[in-house]
């Protein structure tokens, strides 16, 4: 039984995941806070997790049937991410486990994206981990729990952040992904070719800081924007991003000989990504691994099925678990 806490960014999050399997989740979002200042704001983040944490704990255990004694674990992410917003997570789960005497498990962000395709599913190693969101864009070789190997990453811009930089150019709002991705839908994805960053670099490293500029530059360069003009823009921005996340990455798994990958952040949410990726699994001859959209965005489920698969990371010395911004694996 595993309480677990996650409030590395903007949403909090409580999730328990059962002995069975059976699991509740829940997510409490600040969309429409940061949405008027066109991204997040740590400081006020931290204070709506100070705010909702200690309900969204007790509704979690009501809605799971359980009582706070029958928690065997308490896991908690302690980073990477937002140093205000950490602070509230660890604290709040240390103080949690001292009450109850309970061990707690500190758990990697990135990791819990990490494994999060695979809840519920056949875990084997070695294979493919793209983590794409708003702070991360992480290409690894898994070859094990704790055995992980970076072999491409961005060298500037996420490709999450560069979705909400280019949103916001097009006066899109926050958060930039998912009206992107909705908009894509009816606009020309080859009218415009938006630059793909390393693109002809035998590294799988990615690039995504031109996006922002290039796009910024066509705006101007057209003046007013009708609907379509936004639409194809979007449109052709998406198909540019995705397909350099998808190329290097089905590459990658040939050179390495790896036949399974899969694709975690909040990014993997996105509709184009989902279909293409699946598509070119069923080309290549390859295993895509996808999230349920319920694991795709920030949540406390992942940490706590991060933490049920090594439970010997777990301590009683409270004092040895910290918030760290720039954790890495």
């Amino acid at each position: 039984m595993i309480l677990a806490f996650d409030t590395s960014c903007d949403d909090t999050s409580v999730a328990i995941l059962k002995r069975d399997g059976s699991y509740v989740n829940l997510v409490s979002s600040q969309d429409e806070i940061h949405k008027k200042l066109g991204g997040v704001v740590p400081e006020l983040a931290a204070r709506r997790h100070s705010e909702v944490i200690a309900h969204l704990t007790k509704e979690a255990i009501d809605r799971a049937g359980l009582g706070l004694k029958e928690i065997e674990y308490i896991a908690v992410t302690v980073g990477p991410g937002l140093l205000p917003s950490l602070l509230v997570g660890v604290a709040f789960a240390k103080s949690l486990a001292y009450s109850l005497k309970l061990p707690v498990i500190p758990v990697n962000h990135i990791e819990g994206h990490i494994f999060a395709p695979f809840f519920k599913r056949e875990l084997k190693f070695p294979f493919l981990s793209l983590v794409v969101s708003g702070g991360h864009t992480h290409l690894f070789l898994v070859k094990g729990i704790g055995k992980y190997r970076l072999i491409g990453r961005t060298l500037d811009d996420a490709v999450g952040e560069a979705f909400d930089k280019v949103a916001r150019i097009l006066n899109l709002g926050y958060p930039g992904g998912p009206v992107i991705d909705m908009l894509s839908k009816s606009g020309d994805p080859y009218r415009f070719k938006i630059p793909q960053g390393l693109k002809y670099e035998k590294s799988f490293n990615f690039s995504f800081s031109g996006v922002k500029t290039y796009v910024k530059n066509l705006v101007n360069k057209m003046g007013a924007l009708s609907k379509t003009d936004i639409a194809d823009i979007a449109a052709s921005f998406q198909r540019a991003s995705i397909d350099i996340l998808l190329e290097k990455t089905v590459r990658a798994s040939k050179e390495l000989g790896v036949n399974t990958v899969s694709i975690s952040g909040g990014v993997s949410a996105n509709s184009y990504l989902r279909e293409l990726f699946k598509k070119e699994a069923d080309r290549q001859g390859f295993k895509a691994v996808l999230p349920s959209k319920e694991m795709t965005t920030d949540n406390a489920l992942m940490i706590a099925y991060r933490a049920s698969l090594d439970l010997t990371s777990a301590t009683d010395d409270y004092s040895t678990i910290e918030a760290n911004p720039s954790l890495s694996v």
